[in-house]
């Protein structure tokens, strides 16, 4: 046990040593995955405040049906129960022309405080109103074709909300949300493939600096792990510091958006929350990095030695 952990120390600080003699092609391996990382903090940042914008403005949207004055008590009760069961419906609520009037004076008292005196005069010329929330904007289609069949579209005096402006702005959030996470997909997948081959080319010339000391040790009897765990070693040195460096990218980042620009938001992206997600998780999101970096390192490496090394693996 005792010489198995004197050969791991002695692995550990060879790649130590190897790293500070490679100190210029390590930097150039570093910058790479630095952005790679970066990258993919950002791109998980994002995403999970989008998730949060979303599920905010979510909340809010409904898919609205207006019922004629003809439909019953009964009739009205009868669709909320049948769209209550899609599986795309989070919550269901249904006015009466009393309280769908109310609704409509509450929103409406700032542009139109009249409507209210008018009501009074005229009579109520709201309908009966039946707001469906959907639990994604991409299923609010889905709840527009139901309300569209026959047997319901008949209870209706208008066609549902969901055209229109409405409409297009929700499909313009969604496609946007879309388009975002898959440019930091296609984002990630590149730059992991140029900073694996960047690592990989990077060891191959440290192989082709030290094939004599190599050589030297093949002829001492040293085996496959011990003159290959250098090389790791100095391939995980590179993921961990550029995790380190890529997070504090990141948090400078946000120091500087919440402190010298003074903004909270830019466009979907709220940057206030990604600012407090980031903390909350931020020693989660550190492992995860140096994870991301020591795999993708040490995977180039052992590659790379068993490529150009032609080392027998057992």
């Amino acid at each position: 046990m005792k010489r198995r952990l004197i050969t791991l120390w002695r692995i550990i600080h060879t790649g130590i040593i190897n790293f500070m003699r490679n100190i210029s092609l390590a930097v150039a391996a570093m910058a790479v995955m630095v952005v790679t990382l970066t990258i993919v903090l950002f791109s998980l940042i994002t995403n999970a405040t989008l998730e949060n914008t979303i599920a905010g403005i979510t909340q809010k949207i409904s898919v609205s049906a207006f019922l004629k004055d003809s439909t019953t008590e009964a009739q009205a009760k009868q669709l909320v129960k049948v769209l209550q069961k899609q599986p795309e419906v989070a919550r269901v609520e249904y006015l009466n022309r009393a309280a769908a009037l109310r609704e409509d004076i509450l929103q409406n008292k700032t542009d139109n405080p009249n409507l209210s005196s008018a009501a009074a005069v005229v009579g109520n010329p709201i309908p009966a109103t039946i707001h469906v929330f959907p639990k994604d904007l991409n299923q609010v289609q889905a709840i527009e074709n139901v309300l569209e069949k026959p047997q319901y579209k008949q209870l209706q005096s208008d066609p549902p909300s969901y055209n229109g402006d409405r409409k297009e702005a929700i499909d313009n959030i969604t496609h946007a949300t879309n388009v975002l996470r898959k440019i930091g997909v296609v984002s990630i997948a590149i730059f992991a493939v140029i900073c694996a081959l960047i690592i990989f080319n990077t060891i191959q010339m440290a192989i082709f600096n030290r094939r004599d000391e190599i050589g030297i040790m093949r002829l001492l009897g040293a085996n496959t792990g011990y003159i290959r765990g250098p090389f790791v070693v100095e391939s995980a040195i590179y993921g961990l510091l550029s995790a380190i460096f890529s997070v504090l990218i990141i948090n400078s980042a946000f120091l500087a958006s919440s402190n010298a620009l003074q903004a909270s938001s830019l466009g979907l992206l709220d940057i206030n929350y990604a600012n407090q997600y980031f903390d909350a998780h931020f020693w989660a999101l550190l492992l995860m990095q140096i994870a991301i970096g020591i795999i993708i390192g040490t995977v180039s490496s052992v590659i790379a030695t068993r490529r150009y090394l032609k080392f027998r693996t057992k």
